[in-house]
């Protein structure tokens, strides 16, 4: 059985996802539907957009494994290696999926907090006198 690898991520979160020929069968974590694991619909739409994109969700079963950061972030990286994944299972998909931009990794990342102030980069108060 063949099976496709492409691994994402997005902020502090990292997912494997592992593509095979299927019926359509996306399991998140142990077996959780993105429906299920994703409390709101946007982020799980959001992570199965590749296969939307292409029109292929009826024939890839996904089995995804996403560890770190936050909800929004796992969506990313489950969108990114979802689309990595698609693009090894058929390289025609890499101009429809990159038009897109669902093969650009995201890099943002939540800037450091800086000594000698609140946060990143807002400063305590200033006074004059």
């Amino acid at each position: 059985m063949e099976q496709y690898i492409g691994v994402g991520r997005r902020k502090t979160s990292t997912a494997r996802c592992y593509l095979r020929p299927g019926s359509g069968r996306i399991s998140i974590n142990d077996g959780k539907t993105p429906e299920v694991y994703f409390c709101e619909q946007m982020q799980s739409e959001h992570a199965v957009a590749p296969l939307d994109a292409v029109g292929v969700r009826s024939q890839y079963d996904a089995v995804i494994t996403v560890r770190g950061g936050g909800v929004t972030g796992q969506a990313g990286a489950i969108r990114l290696g979802l689309a990595r994944a698609l693009v090894k299972a058929n390289p025609d998909f890499r101009h429809a999926l990159k038009s897109q931009g669902m093969l650009r990794r995201d890099p943002r990342k939540v800037e450091r907090k800086k000594y000698g102030q609140p946060g990143a980069r807002k400063r305590f108060q200033f006074s004059k006198r």
